[in-house]
Formats: C-alpha cells, sequence, structure tokens
C-alpha cells in the first residue's frame, strides 16, 4: 500500500477503511477527518487523549496508514493549510480584484490572520485549550472594543460547558466570585483597558490561572499569565482590527468543543454529526 501523499489521499482512504474500524481506531479517523487544521498542530498526546485512546495506538493507526508515524499526519494537514491559504490569495477569475480601501483591508486582515496563526505557542495553545476545558469555572473578561471577543467566546464555551461567567462592568463587583482554580481569560489590545489589567493581576493573587489574548509581549496582560496568546491587530486607518482576536477565541471554543465530544453545529458541518449523541 502506497502511502497518502496528501491530506486529500488520507481523506479518501480514512473514508474508505471507515466501515472496518472500530472503537479506538474510529475515532482517531473521525477526529482526522473532522479536523485538519487543529491536526496540523495537535500533538500525539493529546490526540491521544481526545480520542480516548494510548499514544501507541494513534502511532499503530498512522503506521497503518503507511506512514511513519503520526508526525507525518500533522505534515499534510500543515501542507493542506498552506494550500488553503495560498488558493485564498488567488482572485477569482472571473471577478475583479478590489481596490481603494477594500484592497487595503483585506490584504491587512490577510497578512494579520497569518502572522498571528504562524506565530502561536504550541505550548501557550495547549495550555489555554486545557484550563478553559478543566477548569471548575471559567471567567471571561473584556471590555470596550474586546467586548465581542469576550461575548464570542462566552456563548461558544457556554454551549459545551457549564461554569462559564462574563465579567461586565463594573468588574470590580463581580470578582467576589472567583475561586482558587477557577480560570479567567482576559482580552485586552492597546490601548489597554485599565480595568482588564487589574482583574488579571487580582486573579493571579487569589489563585486563578490566567489566560490572556492581547497584542504584543510588552502588553500588561502578558506579564505573569499561564497561558499567554498574541493576536496580530494591525488596521488600515487609526482603528485597530479585531479579526485574529475574534478568529483565536472562536477556534480556542472549537477545540475546547472537541474536548467535550460535541463540536456543536456551528462549529462543523453537518455530516460531522458522528460527535453528536444518538
Amino acid at each position: 500500500m502506497s502511502a497518502p501523499g496528501s491530506y486529500s489521499e488520507l481523506a479518501e482512504l480514512l473514508r474508505d477503511r471507515l466501515p472496518n474500524l472500530t472503537g479506538g481506531q474510529l475515532r482517531i479517523a473521525h477526529l482526522l477527518l473532522a479536523d485538519p487544521a487543529g491536526t496540523a498542530f495537535r500533538g500525539i498526546a493529546q490526540a491521544a487523549r481526545l480520542t480516548e485512546v494510548h499514544e501507541s495506538s494513534v502511532a499503530r493507526f498512522a503506521n497503518s496508514l503507511g506512514l511513519p508515524g503520526y508526525p507525518a499526519i500533522m505534515e499534510l494537514c500543515r501542507a493542506w493549510l498552506a494550500e488553503r491559504a495560498h488558493a485564498a490569495r488567488r482572485p477569482e477569475d472571473d471577478h475583479e480584484a478590489p481596490g481603494g480601501l477594500l484592497a487595503a483591508v483585506l490584504e491587512q486582515e490577510r497578512t494579520n490572520l497569518s502572522r498571528t496563526f504562524r506565530g502561536l505557542a504550541a505550548a501557550s495553545w495547549s495550555r489555554a485549550v486545557a484550563l478553559l476545558a478543566q477548569a471548575p469555572r471559567v471567567h471571561v473578561v473584556g471590555l470596550r472594543d474586546c467586548a465581542a471577543v469576550a461575548d464570542l467566546l462566552c456563548r461558544r464555551l457556554g454551549r459545551v460547558r457549564t461554569g462559564v461567567h462574563r465579567l461586565e462592568q463594573p468588574v470590580a463587583d463581580q470578582v467576589r466570585h472567583f475561586a482558587a482554580g477557577d480560570a479567567l481569560f482576559a482580552v485586552s489590545v492597546r490601548h489597554y483597558a485599565a480595568e482588564t489589567v487589574r482583574t488579571a493581576a487580582y486573579a493571579r493573587d487569589h489563585g486563578l490561572s490566567v489566560i490572556t489574548l492581547t497584542d504584543h509581549p510588552a502588553s500588561p496582560l502578558a506579564a505573569g499569565a499561564e497561558a499567554v496568546l498574541f493576536a496580530e491587530t494591525g488596521g488600515v486607518g487609526a482603528s485597530r482590527s479585531l479579526t485574529a482576536c475574534l478568529s483565536l477565541a472562536q477556534t480556542l471554543a472549537a477545540e475546547v468543543s472537541l474536548r467535550f465530544g460535541d463540536p456543536g453545529p456551528d462549529d462543523l458541518p453537518p455530516e460531522f454529526g458522528f460527535f453528536h449523541e444518538t
């Protein structure tokens, strides 16, 4: 059997084998088919946890496909992502490329997203997902423009787990809900909301694990956080862009959903309904 040389070939091989797979093998195949983007950056240990099998089972499954190991699957998924990014940059043959401000904004957003996802630290990402999935309660704070990012994360997390608490202003009146062992997700970009920064510091001092989404290593939210995610926020004109922040929040929630075995109807196409209980 020749090894698949692309994700498309891998997906075709997996679909052909689905009727003959059972148990853990079936769960591994479903995860690879449902989430190639996540697989591109998901290590073997995390894949094993999500599919409830041993790491050795994941490695053997990769070998059964003619591949030298699980990292080869990750490489196929990364190549697939790169191809999709390249295709997205090509203008449609039957449409004129946009001009003026629209063209400038489009190029800036592409750059922001590309730099954001290329620059993600795998360890911080994995830690953020684990905390959002496992903490007894998750408190989320985002003010001013970043309120939209916080709202999105809260809604998505609230679909798959309990104990998600949105902090509204005045935040100081709500920190009484904090308890050691909880997690705080704080999002703010320049100019940083002072109340968000104070809340993150208070949470650290009171035994909470702090996850921050911000725009620069010099951000006051980066210091002392257990997991820090950086988003590019360059904009055309005076305003900063929050597109990358929203994309990271959405992707975080989607990966947490996978931890609970249900990605939710808004996160995956209907054909991936095998994650739902029947």
